[in-house]
């Protein structure tokens, strides 16, 4: 993407809430239609790179997600969308992601208005990867096949999939239209009805998917959103909602477990994918000119705000100063700034209340450890949460630095000096989300990824995706599986038919 057709981007859509535009109106979407709270109550939503509020949002509350969950009950009970074929209801959710290609640069700006990611990662990455999602699962879903047994007493045994009915979603603000159509897809090719709480600070663009997906022909009620908070308000209500049969939550380990305890009142179905504290390990071996570069993009990149970063990087001693020069020399290139200007490669945190807690580290790092580069609010860039990316040395594995999810720009580099030593540090670890392995050796590959503790190890790469493996983590972060089947397992109930037959 050009920096000229950047700006043709923001010529069109003008970004709400700055350089005069008017402050946009998000509303709930319940049975196909966009509403306000039924308390009229609303709550602001800032954009992180100005500090202006640009959103005006309805203020869901029980009442509010009542009403979703009675809507999408009724749209699954006795609307056509759980009883359509696959086929059926597979070309409704490829036209969402047609749809969501078709409207890119208005959801991308959306995006980086409400996050204050760079333009460039809404535009080529999440928004283009939310429409994979619909595409991808309106395929995939024919694959995922019935089971049949037959005895030779003359018995049939078939395990059929059925929809689970009203799915709670529950998703964050870093990867907002991106982790929410992670859901909503392979929800949707089952035959379930949504009930969506998206994240208080990022309620845009899943209020501009009701648009999309209401011109691709998804029946009224299928797809609802609720915006609000979550503890004794919106969220609280959606797990404890009778109703609802499942909840799908991905957020920080506090809540998933704030979520079970709510959710287990009632037995539903949970699916968490939690916080993340990833271990980047790079050997002597290592082909240093594309791990370098790459363990900089894993700590950086949406300005640190990922749950698969690359938080805590381990270098062999032998290499150690060498990685570590060349990583703070990157790192003070990296261009923070405006979010919508292409060139931008780091953007805004998403709020005031998380830049005080990213700071909080950075404060405890510079106590405890060498700050090398960073680490520093931009007040220069005016009122938005910027900050320096920070890279820092001489911490202990031990440090809350390194066993506490900052979520921000914020690189711990510690040597080590043999595969066991790294092995271990890499699983001093409350998390188990994912590790990435640096090395030319096939055998210490094989060694390291079986006795790591996490559910997604990269072996000289980071960020690689097959939509059809899974996708979750051990110990903190998380309960079950996404993707491929585990995420249509998830949205279904697995039901025997036994049946005796007379003859051959």
């Amino acid at each position: 993407m050009t920096a000229k057709n950047m700006q043709d981007i923001q010529d069109k859509h003008k970004s709400p809430g700055a350089g005069g535009a008017k402050v946009v109106q998000i509303q709930n979407f319940i049975d196909g239609k966009y509403v306000p709270a039924a308390s009229g109550a609303t709550f602001e939503t800032i954009n992180p790179a100005t500090g202006v509020v640009h959103g005006l949002v309805a203020h869901g509350t029980a009442d509010d997600i009542d009403a979703a969950a009675s809507v999408a009950n009724k749209a699954y009970e006795e609307g056509p969308w759980a009883h359509m074929a696959y086929s059926e209801r597979a070309a409704v959710v490829a036209r969402i992601g047609d749809l969501i290609l078709k409207n890119r640069e208005k959801l991308a700006l959306a995006e980086t208005t409400d996050t204050g990611k760079p333009i460039s990662e809404s535009f080529d990455g999440d928004i283009v990867r939310s429409a994979q999602n619909f595409h991808f699962f309106s395929q995939f879903a024919s694959t995922f096949a019935e089971e049949a047994y037959s005895t030779a007493e003359n018995e049939r045994h078939v395990a059929v999939r059925e929809p689970v009915g009203v799915c709670g979603l529950i998703t964050p603000w870093n990867l907002p239209l991106y982790l929410a159509t992670w859901k909503i897809a392979p929800a949707l090719m089952m035959g379930n009805s949504i009930v969506l709480k998206p994240a208080e600070w990022t309620p845009y663009t899943a209020s501009l998917l009701g648009e999309i997906v209401k011109e691709a022909g998804l029946p009224d009620g299928v797809y609802n959103v609720v915006n609000g908070f979550g503890a004794k308000e919106a969220g609280e209500a959606l797990t404890r909602h009778p109703l609802v049969r499942s909840i799908s939550f991905t957020g920080e380990t506090s809540t998933g477990k704030a979520i079970m305890a709510a959710a287990s009142g009632t037995l539903k179905k949970v699916s968490f994918e939690l916080g993340g504290k990833g271990a980047n390990i790079i050997f002597a071996d290592a082909d240093l000119a594309e791990a370098i570069p790459t363990a900089l993009r894993a700590a950086f990149r949406n300005q640190g705000q990922i749950c698969l970063a690359g938080s805590r990087l381990f270098v062999e001693r032998a290499i150690y100063d060498q990685v570590v020069e060349k990583m703070v020399d990157l790192c003070k290139s990296i261009k923070v700034g405006d979010p919508t200007k292409s060139d931008t490669q780091m953007g805004a945190l998403i709020s005031v209340e998380h830049m005080e807690k990213v700071m909080s580290y950075l404060a405890l790092g510079k106590k405890e450890g060498q700050l090398h580069c960073g680490g520093e609010r931009l007040t220069e860039l005016g009122a938005g949460n910027f900050l320096s990316p920070a890279i820092f040395t001489g911490l202990g594995i031990k440090s809350r630095f390194l066993q506490e999810e900052i979520f921000g720009p914020a690189l711990p580099i510690l040597p080590f000096d043999s595969e066991e030593e790294a092995i271990a540090m890499a699983n001093d670890s409350p998390y188990g989300l994912s590790a990435s392995i640096w090395t030319a050796d096939i055998n210490r590959v094989h060694r390291l990824s079986r006795k790591i503790k996490a559910g997604m190890i990269w072996v000289n790469t980071w960020f690689a995706r097959d939509l059809r493996t899974p996708f979750g983590g051990q110990k903190s972060s998380g309960i079950g599986r996404e993707g491929g089947r585990y995420s249509l397992e998830f949205f279904s109930e697995a039901k025997t038919i036994s049946y005796k037959y007379k003859g051959q």
